[in-house]
């Protein structure tokens, strides 16, 4: 037990103990010095364990009778003494137990303390979470259903509490904790080699920095994602070597420039986010016109840059005094007012208008602003920012063209960072490759693959690829081309691509497929079920590989056969 944990028990119980140790002792001490009588009646002594034994059943009211004789007048004028004496004695000590049970500060020790255990047996990979809320709560859900363990410090209890009654694939230990202090990192196993990435999502930027740095400077290997959303803050997380910075509003607008300037990218990324591989008319924006954009604050800043870098003409409605003078100083494409008012909006021209963005922080006036603008253009395209996940349902009502989920986006941008690492770098390597790169390959997948390719992450190391590692260290290298063999005629090649492949700090795009693999290679490629299948049984098993490779079953090779013997 923890010394802490444990000095608090010695502590609260001391005298409790004494007292019972004392009535106990006054008790058993006078039942040796009365004289009783034996069977015979002859003068008794009880030994000090017959009281003892006696005293013991007495105490706690079992009542077994009057042992070894029965007793004498003055030896039961002394039980009825002790009776009393050593029952307010069993009282106070079960009341100081029941009181220090229920005390805070131990439950929170004895908490620490299985949390502890829970961290110490966990042998697979594992994130740490800082704080529980509705995005880490989306985000563990996912990484449990692909079998990743999460692990959680939460500063508020009743958060806990509820984290208990989720149901999850895999059991979550959870701390309460405050990151202020650096050894709630380290009980929560950041210097275990199993622990893979540090996880903040609040709110608060100036929480994640500090949660961010804490992590860094206890375990300089380990993943740190992190949210910021004011461009102060992504810098210092980049200055101090954060490898995720996550700001959801970049992410928005670099989906705003995709849709008006290069949409098979946007489709791409849509993919690799688990979304179908194509393009719904309403994950368009128009690409002619004027848009009006209500709200220059972090989501309008955003929006601003994408709408200027796509040539696009745009106006800003802003309620902010101090906002719109801020954007004045630069551009002048701003007016003040409310945006659901009609004047405002007939004088930023909703009329001619082919698009408008409603980006405030409340819910119910971006569906107001929406509502005004349809009134007055009704073919007007809407986009909305939605800020609270259990609105869907009156967003859906709505019927708008696009709806933005800001926490959405997080959820997913998180998910893909942790356990799909591939994909997420394949992503940050593709934003600037142009429409005409995107198009190519969009079309080169649905060709070979067809309309819905599915997408695999692996990596050659004996895990996953033994009968590979095998080959590449006791034959030689394998050229990438053969793992697109069908494993039933080598002549023929499966439906499936590799789309990135990384080798220690090198990084490949659309890699050739002549390139010998090397071990430690790690692959993300699109293909179909079948496709996946095969590259499995190649990777493990060496008499497909040796197949592939030879166009030959290895039972009748004498070569594959004097390869296995070796």
């Amino acid at each position: 037990m923890d010394n802490t944990a444990l000095f608090l028990i010695i502590r609260r119980l001391r005298l409790p103990m004494f007292v019972l140790i004392v009535t106990f002792a006054i008790s058993i001490l006078g039942l040796t010095l009365i004289p009783g009588q034996d069977d015979q009646g002859n003068v008794y002594h009880m030994t000090f364990f017959d009281a003892f034994f006696f005293v013991s059943y007495m105490a706690s009211t079992i009542g077994f009778g009057e042992a070894p004789y029965t007793f004498t007048y003055p030896q039961r004028l002394w039980v009825s003494f002790s009776i009393y004496m050593t029952v307010i004695g069993w009282f106070y000590a079960i009341g100081s137990i029941i009181a220090l049970m229920q005390d805070k500060i131990l439950s929170s020790q004895l908490a620490i303390l299985q949390f502890q255990k829970k961290i110490k047996s966990l042998k697979s990979p594992f994130i740490i979470f800082v704080g529980y809320n509705l995005l880490t709560k989306n985000i563990i859900h996912k990484l449990s259903e692909e079998g990743i363990q999460s692990v959680v410090i939460e500063k508020d209890e009743s958060k806990i509490d509820e984290m208990v009654l989720a149901s999850y694939m895999l059991e979550i230990p959870a701390m309460h904790g405050d990151i202020n202090d650096p050894e709630v990192f380290q009980i929560a196993g950041i210097s275990k080699p199993e622990c893979k990435a540090i996880v903040s999502l609040s709110s608060n930027d100036n929480l994640n920095l500090h949660a961010a740095m804490s992590a860094k400077l206890l375990n300089s290997k380990v993943k740190v994602i992190v949210e910021a959303t004011h461009d102060e803050y992504a810098d210092n997380l980049n200055t101090i070597g954060i490898e995720i910075v996550e700001n959801p509003f970049k992410f928005i607008a670099k989906r705003f420039y995709m849709a008006l300037r290069a949409p098979s990218l946007l489709m791409l990324e849509r993919w690799i986010y688990d979304e179908p591989f194509k393009l719904d008319p309403r994950d368009l924006l128009p690409t002619q016109g004027k848009y009006i954009v209500c709200g220059y604050g972090r989501m309008g800043k955003a929006i601003r840059i994408a709408l200027k870098r796509a040539g696009m003409e745009y106006l800003f409605i802003e309620t902010n005094p101090k906002k719109v003078r801020q954007m004045r100083e630069g551009d002048r494409q701003i007016v003040m007012g409310e945006g659901q008012d009609r004047k405002i909006l007939l004088d930023a021209g909703v009329k001619d208008a082919s698009c408008i963005i409603a980006g405030m922080n409340d819910d119910f006036i971006n569906l107001s602003i929406i509502m005004a603008a349809r009134k007055i253009n009704p073919s007007i395209f809407t986009v909305a920012r939605q800020n609270n996940i259990h609105d869907q349902s009156v967003f859906n009502a709505a019927k708008i063209d696009r709806v933005i989920v800001v926490q959405n986006l997080l959820i997913n941008q998180t998910f893909i960072a942790i356990a799909r690492p591939l994909s997420e770098r394949f992503l940050q390597m593709i934003k600037n490759m142009g429409a005409e790169w995107g198009d190519g390959l969009a079309m080169a997948l649905k060709e070979v693959i067809g309309e819905n390719p599915l997408k695999k992450e692996t990596e050659i190391i004996d895990k996953h690829a033994h009968a590979l590692c095998r080959h590449i260290k006791e034959v030689g290298p394998v050229p990438l081309y053969v793992l697109y063999r069908n494993r039933g005629d080598y002549n023929l090649n499966n439906k499936i691509v590799a789309l990135y492949l990384k080798r220690g700090e090198e990084e490949f795009l659309m890699p050739d497929s002549s390139m010998e693999l090397q071990l430690g290679d790690k692959i993300l490629f699109a293909g179909d079920d079948e496709a996946f299948d095969d590259l499995e049984y190649i990777m493990q098993n060496i008499y497909e590989l040796h197949y592939v490779l030879q166009g030959e079953s290895c039972e009748v090779s004498l070569s594959c056969k004097l390869h296995l013997e070796a």
